[in-house]
């Protein structure tokens, strides 16, 4: 969710404090032992009453503020036709006027700049900042923090710019696999949810990387919600079911489904809704569409689920695998992006390599003849997310949000005694990447590997050292997952 020269080698400078306005900086004590109130501004590409990955996660998360008695603010673009709440919970909500993005009207794009978001968090006085997903008004946020003096913790949440072949869009891949680096190497701290993600980001040259996956509520997904009322529904001839549950569309690949039409004694569930919608209803006519499900409603289908199948091949995560598993429903779905971290292949459910779909029709075609092997997987589904609650990965949140402070309280001293390359300069975002560049160039002539070793992401590797500095060479990550056949843990 950037552009020179050349697009691929502009790297905007971080924009200066004007003289007309105070900077501060929130003393990192206040953090430490978690003792003390805090004011939080979390700015979401996406909120309510749009409802995603993101607007979910950031849901918990002020849950966990409000309990903690924490103050927050929510700023989001306009949502379509100016609905939507003024507040959730503790948190206010500042809207920016926002326009559709075309062909998908119901995703925003935030039209404010940085002045605009500037004066909002002014205004507010944040202790720290919280970029949820960040890309267009997160590229704006992080400039705006920067120019603040605010700590900032940017969360890896999309992989945007492997969307853009997917919408005949691939000759922007590289520029947007840039502005990701650009927002993220401003972020005092960048939190990712798979270690997939992290790698990734690590190869892109994004600095400062912890992990940080996502909970689950195991009460309200559970095996208990089974529903033999909906059952008989979708499947009055004792069909296994097959359900999916996410956006329709194009990046998810729900129309790969089709091809269980070969698979005897199936019934095809999809729950959701998206700019698909309509393709995907021609090319599955025997599936049941349920549509937009939230709470209760849609932890009693997924329980429902004789198998989860996910076709999507670009997830940081996967959010509804996770639930998926906590309702003791195997999963099927490709050996990339979060499903690695989530899936134990062959316990839980089983990974497949992007694009070879014959091996996922074969995967499903084994757990729908062999009740036997579905039952077990079902009962370690369960096992393998309890734990996993939103307290407990808040109470992470909230440590990663004083390691922050700490970073942007000691952050030039520190580059300067760690790197010396950049000994005497005065620190600006970029610089630490664009020195390292230059080091790996001079390496690389030399006849040293100054980057990661191929196959470190197997499924998707970006070979080029000079991704460090933002020179993402276009096409370099797509041409990777094509190349996926070896996947990670195969």
């Amino acid at each position: 969710m950037q552009r020179g020269v050349s697009p691929l080698h502009c790297h905007p400078s971080v924009t200066q404090p004007s003289p007309s306005r105070s900077t501060r900086r929130p003393p990192p004590a206040r953090f430490v032992g978690h003792n003390e109130a805090m004011k939080v501004a979390l700015v979401a590409e996406s909120f309510l009453p749009q409802s995603n990955g993101v607007t979910n996660s950031l849901l918990r998360v002020i849950d966990h503020l409000t309990a903690r008695g924490d103050e927050a603010m929510v700023i989001a673009p306009e949502s379509k036709g100016s609905q939507g709440p003024v507040r959730y919970g503790i948190a206010s909500i500042t809207r920016l006027p926002a326009m559709g993005w075309p062909g998908y009207r119901d995703v925003r794009v935030a039209l404010s700049g940085v002045g605009k978001v500037s004066r909002v968090l002014e205004d507010y006085e944040p202790d720290i900042v919280h970029l949820a997903s960040p890309f267009t008004l997160g590229w704006n946020a992080v400039r705006a923090a920067n120019e603040l003096d605010l700590p900032c913790v940017a969360i890896y949440q999309t992989e945007i710019p492997s969307f853009a072949p997917r919408y005949g869009l691939a000759w922007g891949e590289g520029i947007l696999w840039n502005r990701l680096l650009n927002i993220h190497e401003r972020a005092d701290l960048t939190l990712a949810p798979s270690t997939y993600a992290m790698r990734q980001l690590e190869q892109l040259g994004v600095p400062r990387l912890r992990l940080w996956p996502r909970g689950v509520d195991a009460a309200r997904f559970h095996p208990a919600k089974r529903s033999e009322t909906l059952r008989s529904r979708w499947a009055p001839n004792g069909e296994v079911i097959v359900g999916y549950v996410g956006r329709l569309a194009a990046e998810k690949r729900v129309e790969d489904l089709a091809r269980l039409g070969a698979v005897d004694g199936v019934r095809v569930v999809i729950v959701g809704e998206g700019p698909s919608h309509q393709k995907l209803k021609a090319l599955l006519p025997d599936a049941q569409f349920l549509g937009f499900l939230t709470g209760d409603d849609l932890a009693e289908t997924v329980a429902s689920f004789d198998l989860f199948v996910h076709c999507g091949e670009i997830e940081t995560f996967c959010q509804t695998i996770q639930e998926a598993l906590a309702s003791g429903v195997p999963i099927v779905a490709p050996r990339r992006g979060g499903p690695i971290d989530l899936v134990d292949h062959g316990e839980t459910g089983f990974l497949y390599t992007p694009g070879h779909l014959d091996e996922m029709v074969a995967y499903v075609t084994s757990l729908v003849r062999d009740k036997d092997l579905r039952e077990r997987f079902a009962a370690h589904s369960r096992v393998s997310v309890e734990g996993r609650t939103w307290s407990k990965v808040c109470d992470g949140l909230m440590d990663y949000y004083a390691e922050a402070t700490r970073i942007h309280e000691d952050r030039p001293q520190l580059l300067a005694e760690s790197d010396k390359l950049l000994k005497g300069l005065v620190w600006r975002p970029g610089e630490v990447a664009e020195a390292k560049a230059r080091h790996r160039d001079a390496a690389s002539r030399d006849g040293h590997h100054a980057f990661a070793a191929e196959g470190d992401i197997a499924d998707g590797d970006i070979a080029n050292g000079d991704t460090a500095k933002g020179d993402t060479a276009k096409g370099d990550i797509a041409k990777a997952d094509a190349d996926a056949g070896a996947g990670a843990g195969s």
